[in-house]
């Protein structure tokens, strides 16, 4: 019978194949274990022996373009995706021919030639990231794969619900693999959850959930297979548990026998999923009913020493290995900028407001590239809660303008994926208050990865949204919080105060292939101005003069550059000519323009909404101290806003925030020095 004989040399196949990738695994791991103990790893080391059966039995599915998430124990799963055993050592060694070029570790695991898209030594983010990996699949409609591995304590955390949900709602194709093995760092799933499975809250999100033996490769394979073969054919999301045990400790060097037995760890070693498989294969017939036990036991005999001759070489090969140059130690925080010549607005320009700039901007680039997309909440059908989106839902359909449920952490994570997988997402957070709940995914995931992956991932993620106090809108819709952020390597940063700078520079952001915050004050919205035409772009990192003086320097942004140009011409009638410098973006910050201005007036004042301590005055002050300290003629002026949350009532609210009355009192006193 031809049919069942291919069928069983299939089979056959499937068994040798599944258990060389188990072995591979195994080994690496055991001599990762011995190079620690000989000081050749200098950071953690977390092994995944004992988990070998789900990385191989899911992996073994995917092609080079279906793309891998993982988590801190990720080992297995970038040599069940096909990493070789010498780039892992590498990388855990340290050396310049590792994965990541030495910049990651154990933890931070970078290939995405073969779709390997990073490990991450934070709980939860890979969830949020394989759901942007399914976005961007549906963008591109490539048939691709996303695949998340994560642990079970990450099943406890708000990226899980977040995650699944999104995935849910828009069918994405994403695997969800939780490999349970039963113990969060020391923490026992038995404590930390209330149910006590994972599988089963597939439901709970209308998504299929299954419960698996994680020691059972064969029957991981079949039902993984199943599930990405549902998801290439746009039928949504699959969590699968798995549950596993680890036999080693939560990492290397560390004490074990605090929290979990010996006695329990030794009743897990004989359920040991390699000796499992090589035993299924030939107690139950799997192999060919012609093929001699001792000549299975001949092949798999033949697979250790091969996988041992590989591993061998791979520790001398990362033995071996150059150290990172600490010359390029500062390399890859930034994408390669391009130059832009910069737009010149002539006076009989077409004038428009602040928003509808944003807004041509937006629509001009979505037309010209269709792999940008927009996602946040009410900016459908609705067009946004400023307008940001008005009228593009009509243009490019729900997939490309798509309404978030309420979940900030959540689609900004599926947007730091979509952008590693090819495409460029437009996150408009309505305040910058809400990102906030985000922080965690653009400091920690978006801000680093393109140096984690040695610049092999770019990261074209657009976050916009409304900064500043007004409209009596309290603490927690006021905030603007760029001070903190442009303390983050890997972030740009805009600040527009123009309707023509809005165009230009968010054009810029959605044409650079570094992540941007694009902050736009509420209160300056409807601001109107002269706008060009067409392709206006401006660079980063270039500041405008936006009053020409000779007497004192002011550094302002946003709504402050109009509260400081609306007292110049008071000024100048008392014989103060002050010249107004917009640095437009402050990562990065155009810090040649204000010395030279320094340098003509002698005198400078920085006017900054937000508080003053560890802010954006005081790195302005602290840059012309450094490199302009002969130009002063008096001490540096700072006027901030006060230090404290913002409140309610009008007079509160008014007191809060320089006025122009006390910018002019600010530029007296200087004068007066």
């Amino acid at each position: 019978m031809p049919h069942a004989t291919a069928s069983r040399s299939k089979a056959t196949d499937r068994v040798f194949r599944l258990y060389r990738t188990m072995q591979t695994i195994r080994q690496t791991e055991e001599e990762l274990a011995r190079c620690h103990q000989r000081g050749l790893i200098h950071g953690a080391c977390h092994t995944y022996v004992g988990e070998e059966a789900i990385a191989t039995g899911v992996c073994d599915h995917l092609t080079r373009e279906d793309v891998v998430f993982s988590t801190h124990r990720g080992h297995g799963h970038a040599l069940a995706k096909g990493m070789p055993p010498r780039e892992l050592m590498a990388e855990l060694f340290g050396r310049s021919t590792g994965c990541s070029q030495g910049r990651g570790g154990s933890m931070h695991l970078f290939s995405p030639e073969i779709g390997m898209m990073g490990t991450s030594g934070i709980v939860g983010p890979c969830i949020l990231q394989a759901c942007g990996g399914g976005y961007s699949s549906k963008i591109l409609k490539n048939g691709t794969v996303a695949v998340a591995f994560f642990g079970d304590g990450a099943a406890n955390n708000g990226a899980f619900h977040e995650g699944l949900n999104m995935a849910a709602i828009w069918k994405l194709p994403v695997i969800f693999v939780c490999e349970n093995n039963q113990y969060a760092t020391e923490v026992p799933f038995s404590y930390s959850s209330g149910s006590p499975s994972v599988g089963n809250r597939g439901e709970c999100y209308g998504i299929p959930g299954h419960e698996l033996d994680g020691n059972d490769v064969l029957t991981i394979h079949d039902v993984a297979g199943e599930a990405i073969a549902r998801a290439r054919a746009g039928e949504g999301p699959t969590l699968i548990e798995c549950k596993t045990y680890r036999l080693r400790t939560h990492a290397e060097g560390m004490p074990d026998f605090g929290y979990r037995t010996r006695e329990e760890v030794e009743e897990w070693k004989q359920r040991c999923p390699i000796a499992r498989l090589r035993s299924a294969a030939s107690d139950d017939g799997l192999l060919f009913a012609s093929e001699e036990e001792s000549d299975a036991d001949v092949r798999f005999d033949a697979i250790d020493a091969e996988v041992s001759e590989v591993v061998r070489e791979a520790r001398e090969f990362a033995e071996s290995s150059p150290w990172p140059d600490p010359a390029t130690v500062t390399e890859h925080v930034y994408a390669e900028e391009r130059a832009k010549p910069q737009a010149t607005v002539a006076a009989d320009e077409r004038m428009m407001t602040y928003g509808q700039a944003t807004l041509e901007a937006l629509s001009l680039e979505m037309a010209r590239n269709p792999r940008i997309f927009v996602m946040g909440e009410g900016i459908g059908k609705r067009g946004g809660n400023f307008l940001t989106t008005k009228g593009l839902y009509e243009l490019y359909g729900p997939e490309r303008l798509c309404d978030t449920p309420i979940c900030e952490r959540g689609f900004v994570g599926l947007a730091c994926g979509a952008a590693m997988t090819g495409t460029r997402p437009v996150v408009d957070f309505m305040f910058a208050d809400f990102v906030l709940d985000a922080f965690g995914e653009i400091v920690n995931q978006i801000a680093k990865m393109q140096y984690m992956s040695s610049g092999r991932l770019k990261m074209p993620v657009l976050l916009r949204g409304c900064i500043g106090i007004g409209h009596s809108a309290a603490t927690h819709h006021s905030g603007s919080y760029y001070g903190m952020y442009a303390q983050v390597p890997g972030l740009r940063i805009a600040i527009p105060s123009t309707p023509a700078d809005a165009k230009g520079l968010l054009l810029h952001a959605l044409r650079t292939n570094d992540p941007v915050l694009f902050l736009e004050h509420r209160e300056i919205l409807q601001v109107k101005g002269p706008v060009p035409e067409g392709d206006h772009e401006i660079e980063f990192g270039r500041a405008r003069i936006a009053r020409e003086g000779s007497d004192v320097t002011v550094v302002a942004l946003a709504r402050m550059v109009h509260q400081t140009l609306a007292v110049c011409d008071e000024l100048e009638e008392e014989g103060v000519s002050v010249e107004v410098i917009d640095p437009r973006t402050i990562a990065p910050l155009d810090v040649g323009t204000i010395l030279a201005s320094v340098h003509k007036t002698g005198r400078l004042l920085i006017v900054d909404e937000p508080t003053g301590p560890c802010g954006f005055a005081a790195e302005v002050a602290a840059a012309v101290v450094d490199a302009g300290f002969n130009d002063l003629d008096a001490p540096i002026k700072r006027l901030t806003g006060a230090h404290c949350p913002t409140p309610y009532s009008p007079p509160l609210d008014n007191a809060v925030v320089p006025q122009p009355k006390d910018i002019a009192a600010a530029v007296r006193e200087l004068m007066a020095e």
